[in-house]
Order: C-alpha cells, then structure tokens, then sequence
C-alpha cells in the first residue's frame, strides 16, 4: 500500500479557538490596574459569613444575607461569595498599609434576567494609605472608564450606599443614545471595616470601587442580553476573535 497522501483531497478546515470575551474583558482591566500600581489577589468562592458579611459591615438584618438572595452551603455555614469584597479584607489582615490591590473572579447571587446571572465576574479594587480621600478616588475612576471607553466619555457620579464605604457613590457614563448607564460602584473604606482588619481609622483611610464584567463587556460590545455570553453561541463568539 502507497504511503503517499492523495494531494487533491480538500484540505480540512480547522477552526481555532480564541479567548472568551469574558475573560478578555477581565485581562484588559486586570493588565491596566497591575501597569498603573495594584498588586492581584485572588481567595476562595465558598466563604465565611464572617468574611462575606460581618467584617464588611453588613448587618444580621440587611437583605443581601436573606436566602432568598445568597446561595448558603453547609447547614448556613458558609455562603458562595457574593461578591470579591472578602479578598479584600484577607487581603488587609494578611498585609500592613500602604496596600494597593485588586481580586476578581466569580461571584453568586440569586439573580437571572437579561442583565443578571446567578453566577457573574467581578474584579474589586482596594487602595489604604494616609490622607487618601475622594479626589483620589475620582482620579482612579477616571483613568479606569477613559482607558475601557475613551476619554471623550461622559461620566457622572451619584451618591449611593453601600455598608463597607463612606462615602459611596455609583458611577454612569453617558451612551451613544443619551442614556446614563451604570458601570460600578466606589467609595471611601468605612472606617468600621478598616478597624476590623486591624487598621488604624485615625491614621489610614482608603478608597474602594467594584466592576461587573460582564456589564463593561455588554457595553463595550453592544450586547443586549448577558446570558449569550454563556450560550455556547460560535456564531456569537466568532465576533470576538
């Protein structure tokens, strides 16, 4: 038998993958922070209420430890993060300030819509020195939407709450049609929280912000629906090679 391959056989057309545009949108905003300064952290997705409630200064009574909206495990023991705020705080008893870090990865909530999943991505961000305040912040949250939406980008901040910052404010940038979309979530590490993580709030403050990812990817991409990004979709997820 010849062992010579038959030339006028059609080749075979080999399909090469790319990187998910979840995760691309996680490396483009990861790459930034670690270039301008942030060390990356990274810490468990079955947590401690301890760490995902108490030490953040979220109460017995507030509604995101309800089961209707977290995922509890082991008899209420632990919980599936809700969000990459526990990294945070392992991060401040593991290290002294001055400290500048960022964790992401995945985080749950008993959400399904077009605009939220059960399970979603989320890279948080932490920086602790003396005399940080809020201009620092807002310098931060201006480089950070500049770089994911250009600088001819209009932002707005609005006050807001959030029981592990104060002040806190959520953060909007203005679309192509004239709507303000929000894209994160920042402010001033409540010094409760800085004391629990045995940090002197007479000395230190901080600055704190969160992103969902999956939020910047559908406006970055133009995206209407989160759940196509998990559809498994080659058609849908050519358009990001």
């Amino acid at each position: 038998m010849s062992s010579m391959k038959d030339i006028k056989l059609p080749k075979i057309n080999r399909s090469i993958g790319a990187i998910h545009p979840i995760n691309q949108t996680k490396e483009f905003i990861v790459d930034f922070l670690v270039e301008i300064g942030f060390d990356y952290i990274d810490g468990p997705e079955i947590e401690t209420e301890n760490f995902n409630f108490d030490m953040l200064n979220i109460k017995k009574s507030h509604p995101a430890r309800q089961m209707h909206d977290t995922f509890y495990v082991n008899k209420k023991e632990n919980v599936l993060r809700t969000h990459t705020s526990p990294v945070q705080i392992r991060g401040m008893l593991d290290r002294k300030p001055p400290l500048d870090f960022i964790s992401g990865g995945k985080v749950y909530r008993k959400d399904d819509d077009a605009t939220h999943l059960p399970m979603f991505h989320q890279i948080e961000g932490i920086s602790v020195n003396t005399d940080i305040n809020f201009a620092n912040l807002k310098d931060l949250i201006f480089r950070i939407v500049h770089k994911l939406f250009g600088n001819n980008i209009e932002i707005r901040f609005r006050p807001s709450y959030f029981p592990f910052t104060e002040p806190s404010a959520e953060v909007d940038i203005l679309s192509e049609d004239g709507k303000w979309l929000e894209i994160l979530g920042c402010g001033i590490v409540n010094p409760i929280v800085l004391e629990n993580c045995k940090i002197d709030s007479t000395k230190y403050s901080g600055l704190a912000f969160g992103l969902g990812i999956e939020r910047i990817a559908m406006l970055k991409y133009g995206v209407n629906d989160i759940r196509d990004f998990y559809k498994s979709n080659l058609d849908f997820l050519k358009q990001f090679k």
